[in-house]
């Protein structure tokens, strides 16, 4: 479930990378092929303004008719507008295509300004749904002096723009393909490495979740033959906490602390924690301080941070009497207040090295004047309604089913990729 929902999201940041990468190189090809049909205008208004050059050099009589003639010839090129200025910027010939007076308002409407020496000014406009490109340019002599200006307006034909658009589609549909058939290359490399990060991640996590077992069983073990308690009590907290309705995020919080509830007692002498009988006062205030020792000892792994709920507030009670803070109400960690529970019902039920197991009436009646005080009453009050069920599933089972029924839910909330 968890590498599907990777391969979905890689698949879904490549399919978007392959678009965006498609409308900006798109966007790209468009702009250049735009400037071509620039550079076709200007390439030939400049190759044809030689004549121009020529004819504004000489001053003989019928050089106004020779430039007139030459610039009707434009008109035939697609120009739409010609205009001729002499070095003053003086206007010595306008020509324009008939029926084109609109046209000529909309390039007077906007002005003109004259380039400086070799510069090339042109603008791009629509009118009419037709593209228009306005060019103009110095002229000069055979010794590069400046003898003009030449003003031409020019009308994209209905052809280049469809050869245009052609040259644009094509180039579109092979960038397009180009990129789609990389992407899809690069999908199973993607996935081949981020297999292998996938395993490597999810032995990692193996590893610490077996050291997090082996930990917690090394303590039980101190005051009981097997591990047991450990696994019985970290059943019915991962199921309470279902039935409550908890995340994968809270629950695997959940069971690193039920796992290491009683890390602490690693520090607590064994002439205190293995007597049988009651402690006295200095030694029960001894066998507090697991709860600091073992705040301590998970303080040192980030990757524990999440136990440190349970493993610090588990002997809090409801009603604030409890230690090591006396904290109150919701104060106290979710956590901790359904662990809190869960561990007294298992002492209660199991063999302890100072007392019998209580079968299951007798604990939950033992329990019950506690609602409100030591336990959250209304976490209490959903326990005590399935609290029988989840007896009859754990309490005679053997270690080898415990370990297979923690290690199913284990599985369930670390390694399903869940929040």
């Amino acid at each position: 479930m968890r590498i599907q929902s990777i391969h979905k999201k890689i698949f879904k940041r490549l399919f978007f990378g392959w678009v965006l990468l498609s409308l900006a190189i798109g966007g790209a090809v468009y702009y250049i092929e735009s400037k071509k049909v620039d550079q076709l205008v200007l390439g030939l208004a400049i190759a044809e303004s030689r004549f121009f050059t020529v004819e504004l050099d000489r001053h003989s009589a019928e050089r106004m008719e020779v430039l007139k003639q030459k610039a009707d010839a434009f008109l035939k090129r697609h120009f739409i507008i010609v205009e001729l200025y002499d070095e003053n910027k003086k206007r010595i010939l306008r020509e324009t295509s008939p029926g084109k007076d609109e046209l000529e308002q909309e390039v007077e409407q906007h002005g003109r300004a004259f380039p400086l020496e070799n510069a090339t000014r042109f603008r791009q406009f629509l009118m009419h749904g037709n593209s228009f490109l306005r060019v103009m340019f110095p002229l000069q002599d055979k010794n590069g002096e400046l003898i003009g200006y030449f003003e031409g307006v020019y009308q994209v034909d209905a052809e280049t723009l469809r050869n245009i658009e052609i040259d644009i589609f094509g180039t579109l549909l092979m960038v397009v393909l180009v990129i789609l058939i990389t992407t899809v290359m690069l999908y199973p490399i993607i996935i081949s490495l981020n297999k292998g990060l996938i395993k490597l991640s999810s032995d990692l996590l193996k590893g610490n979740i077996e050291l997090m077992d082996v930990l917690g069983s090394a303590i039980a073990k101190r005051d009981s033959d097997t591990n047991s308690h450990n696994y019985r009590v970290t059943i019915y907290s991962i199921r309470f906490a279902e039935m409550l309705g908890l995340t994968s995020g809270q629950i695997r919080n959940l069971i690193a602390g039920a796992f290491l509830h009683d890390v602490g007692k690693i520090g607590i002498r064994d002439n205190i924690l293995l007597k049988p009988s009651g402690l006295t006062d200095g030694e029960f205030a001894v066998m507090r301080t697991h709860v600091l020792l073992g705040v301590d000892i998970i303080s040192r792994s980030k990757w524990l941070d999440g136990a440190r709920e349970v493993v610090e507030f588990h002997h809090e009670k409801f009603d604030g009497s409890g230690y090591m803070q006396g904290l109150r109400g919701n104060e106290i960690p979710l956590n901790a207040r359904i662990f809190t529970i869960v561990d007294v019902f298992d002492a209660l039920t199991s063999r302890r090295p100072y007392k019998d197991p209580f079968d299951f009436a007798e604990a939950m009646k033992m329990m019950e004047p506690d609602s409100g005080k030591r336990f959250d009453p209304e976490l209490f009050g959903v326990f005590r309604e399935r609290a029988y069920t989840l007896h009859r599933e754990v309490v005679h089972a053997p270690d080898a089913l415990l370990e297979a029924m923690l290690g199913s839910l284990v599985k369930k909330h670390f390694f399903s990729g869940k929040p």
